[in-house]
């Protein structure tokens, strides 16, 4: 992939969108307008256009049918609609998707992996500005006892930031030091610079993500999960965030038992390991926010 191509992934997603389901919405909202410009067809707010994520634990997968939604109100084809909308997201999208339609109308949307990749990244870079913040205010680390019903979410957090450390300690990743200067150039140059390396080696020459088990995608497939509900919380209705929490828990733990991300995979393979921490950031990112925001209690650095 070109340098080009590789800004257009960043710009398409971080500047704009914290969650793959936003982009998509968005995405769906525009081919519509272009395809029912011309036709009798009136489409609300993307709200109404249904969508939902994919249960293929390799990919992710977003499938829509708003095309058999609007066949039924309007009397179109759904093939014939769907197709249309494809059309459009095909001609502007075909790097960010694999896109097509199955009978008798469903729009399945495949998320690339420079996209996923771009993605990863803009929860990592979130966490490192974060964790930087916190050492700059000077705040001390103070070991709590994590709440029973919370504490596999808690615990999880805290495995986050020990993997960090010793990362950070074995030279496998380094994150910017706090800056005195508080001038607008400086925080860009350290924006720029707040995390090595920078971009995550997320993808291999082949322009995939590196990872291979399964654990790795089970764990994205719950990160893009959780990102989305915490865009939308109120298209399905109210949500139990402590429920949601504790599945991303778990693939992340699992995660954490199956992918080896020191000693000999340091070695042989360092920017696998360094894309499996990259994992952990994105993790940690997510979670602290699930537990500290929506939860309203202390996300443990120790536990």
């Amino acid at each position: 992939m070109s340098l080009p191509e590789k800004s257009r992934h960043q710009n398409l997603l971080v500047s704009k969108y914290t969650a793959i389901k936003q982009l998509i919405y968005s995405i769906l909202d525009t081919s519509l307008s272009n395809y029912t410009k011309n036709k009798l067809i009136i489409c609300t707010t993307y709200k109404n256009i249904p969508l939902s994520q994919g249960r293929d634990e390799k990919k992710i997968i977003y499938i829509s049918g708003i095309a058999l939604q609007l066949s039924k109100s309007e009397k179109f084809p759904a093939m014939e609609i769907a197709n249309g909308i494809v059309s459009h997201i095909s001609a502007n999208y075909d790097q960010d998707f694999k896109i097509q339609v199955v009978s008798p109308g469903w729009i399945h949307l495949e998320v690339s992996h420079p996209l996923l990749a771009a993605w990863l990244q803009s929860l990592v870079i979130k966490e490192a500005v974060e964790a930087l913040e916190a050492r700059e205010a000077g705040g001390e680390i103070t070991p709590i006892t994590p709440s029973s019903s919370l504490f596999t979410a808690q615990y999880a957090h805290a495995r986050c930031c020990s993997l960090v450390r010793l990362a950070i300690f074995e030279g496998l990743i380094q994150q910017g030091e706090p800056n005195q200067d508080d001038s607008e150039s400086s925080k860009q140059r350290l924006l720029s610079s707040i995390l090595t390396p920078n971009p995550i080696p997320w993808l291999n020459c082949d322009e995939k993500l590196r990872f291979h088990h399964p654990a790795s995608y089970r764990l994205i497939n719950e990160l893009v999960r959780v990102v989305d509900s915490l865009a939308f919380p109120n298209l399905g209705g109210s949500l139990n965030w402590e429920k949601a929490a504790t599945p991303l828990s778990r693939a992340f733990e699992t995660f954490w038992c199956k992918c080896r991300i020191f000693g000999e995979v340091k070695t042989a393979s360092p920017e696998l390991a360094q894309a499996r921490i990259g994992l952990v950031l994105a993790t940690q990112s997510v979670l602290k926010f699930l537990l500290e925001e929506k939860l309203g209690i202390i996300a443990p650095y120790e536990v």
